[in-house]
């Protein structure tokens, strides 16, 4: 280490430990924000705590639900706090985790306590550690899943949980374990997962072993180690974990440069060959080979909303669509209340933002619909809204460059009038404020990357780049920048363009990055027709023309 440069991220690691600023928390808590260290700021992370944004003594706190797993009273914990420390909102990330906001650091003590009274925790939720895992939230009552991946997520968490030896990776460590042959889950864009896979040979159900996945701004797609491990082998699965993870802490040349710190580096660097034979090198056991076979899905977007039969007859899971994942203290409240009088007792938290209320009985779906229609949710929703996403956004994160919940919301509201329903299942308009890619703008269908856009008079906008044709699965892409610096009024009205022409000239039952592709960007930026925007459509004839506006 001592040949490499350190940044200041890793000279602040080497001087304290993340997982040692707890003590420290509580120590603020009572001497008062001006009275942190600077260099605490970032630890703080790594219990799941971010400055907000503007700086001025608000934080934001991110908690670990491993799998998007929550008892009811889990979330009347949640719905409690957000009530009184977080102004009455939470938001549901893209991992699956709660992220809530308006914290105080007075407010920490109290949090934390109320928190680990019911099993939650925020340690490792942030900070370069391993973040939450990621799951099917239908894992044990999927009619779907090849395997129940609870078991391993449970695992996996309970090892690297509060674990030392893995409290300083070069930067964060995102994992998810897919059980379903429709890996919704994005184990491909992962720093490491494990996807579900029967052996043809014996029928056995195992786990195929990818890493080096990730977004940000330079996306790899994760690739396979030649390692298969029963699914029920579950220390097996986690010293295999073990493994990757050290070779991921071990690799001190990643550590010189904070923006080429991600485990995909080391992946480019030695290739998936290599990458097994370091790997098989740390065990003291020989696991089998990839078995032959093992392929992705063709299709891989599954937002599990609506009404859906479950494994176990006679029960049923409601999918709740949830706009961004914003909800607040009292629809988190009253889900737990329909959980408990018409479920079993618990919630699940999708990585599309979403919520289920699992294990109904088919009788009794009519009355939890009736509550859940009450408390402000909806389920049977225009296709356009389901696979809608975003991420925090210039409302409360400092990366960001412009606002994002409010703005899908608007951009939303204008599609369902225009396409409310392009095709037979969700559009994927991933809305991101920055580059750093939160909600996965890189494989969206529709991907907009935040920006600011200059007038000719010199003053700046919000604006986002518009990219298109992202995909997962078999046939994986990365979206394609078609047009940049687009003004954020503009956008709804260029992507209701290219949707109808997608409405068009889709060929079949073609999905529509697969329509993308068989388009040059001339042709897709034509179809946007930014340029030929001029005022709103939708507003009276009256109010167009006048005055338009040039961009650069």
């Amino acid at each position: 280490m001592s040949e490499i440069k350190q940044t200041k991220e890793e000279r602040l690691k080497k001087e304290k430990a993340g997982l040692d600023v707890l003590a420290d928390i509580y120590k603020y808590a009572e001497t008062g924000f001006d009275a942190i260290d600077p260099g605490d700021f970032m630890r703080f992370k790594w219990y799941g705590v971010y400055q907000q944004r503007p700086n001025n003594g608000h934080f934001m706190m991110r908690i670990k639900v491993p799998g998007g797993r929550l008892s009811t009273e889990q979330l009347r914990t949640l719905s409690g706090l957000t009530k009184d420390y977080a102004r009455g909102i939470a938001d549901i990330t893209t991992r699956q985790t709660i992220q809530l906001h308006w914290l105080t650091i007075q407010d920490m003590p109290e949090i934390l306590a109320r928190l680990d009274a019911c099993g939650l925790t925020t340690a490792g939720a942030c900070g370069d550690i391993t973040r939450n895992l990621t799951s099917s939230p239908a894992a044990g009552f999927d009619p779907q899943e090849l395997v129940d991946t609870r078991p391993v997520v449970d695992a996996i968490q309970n090892f690297f949980h509060l674990n030392k030896d893995f409290g300083d990776l070069p930067r964060k460590f995102k994992i998810a374990v897919e059980g379903s042959p429709v890996q919704s889950t994005l184990p491909q864009i992962n720093d490491a997962a494990l996807v579900a896979f029967k052996r043809d040979s014996d029928g056995m159900v195992g786990y195929q072993f990818l890493v080096g996945g990730g977004l940000s701004l330079q996306p790899f797609f994760g690739q396979p180690l030649d390692i298969f491990v029963p699914a029920d082998n579950l220390a097996g699965i986690v010293d295999v974990m073990r493994a990757i993870a050290e070779c991921y802490r071990d690799a001190d040349q990643l550590r010189a440069k904070r923006t080429r710190a991600r485990l995909k580096y080391l992946m480019a660097e030695w290739g998936p060959e290599k990458f097994t034979a370091e790997v098989r090198a740390k065990l003291d056991w020989t696991p089998d080979p990839s078995p032959p076979g093992f392929t992705f899905s063709d299709e891989t977007y599954r937002d599990h909303l609506g009404v859906n039969p479950q494994s176990q007859s006679g029960l049923s899971w409601i999918g709740l669509c949830i706009l961004a994942g914003r909800v607040t203290d009292e629809q988190l409240r009253l889900a737990a209340d329909v959980a408990d009088k018409w479920g079993a007792g618990e919630v699940r938290l999708t990585n599309v933002q979403n919520m289920l209320i699992p294990h109904v009985t088919d009788e009794n779906i009519p009355h939890a619909q009736a509550d859940l229609t009450a408390a402000g949710f909806a389920w049977d929703v225009p296709n356009i809204r389901r696979g809608a996403m975003a991420c925090t956004g210039i409302e409360f994160c400092n990366l960001a460059i412009t606002e994002t919940k409010l703005r899908i919301g608007d951009v939303i509201t204008h599609l369902e009038a225009v396409v409310p329903n392009p095709y037979e299942r969700g559009l994927k308009i991933n809305m991101n404020g920055c580059p750093n890619s939160c909600a996965q703008h890189h494989v969206g269908d529709i991907g907009l990357q935040g920006c600011l856009a200059r007038r000719d008079d010199g003053s700046q906008v919000e604006a986002f780049d518009i990219m298109l044709g992202g995909d997962l699965g078999a046939h994986p892409s990365f979206s394609r920048p078609i047009h940049r610096k687009v003004p954020a009024e503009k956008v709804k009205y260029a992507l209701a363009n290219v949707i109808e022409k997608f409405q068009e000239t889709r060929e079949g039952d073609e999905r529509f990055a697969q329509w993308s592709h068989r388009h040059t960007n001339e042709e897709l930026d034509a179809y946007l027709g930014v340029e030929s925007i001029v005022g709103a459509p939708d507003l009276p004839a009256s109010a167009q023309g006048a005055g338009a506006t040039t961009w650069r």
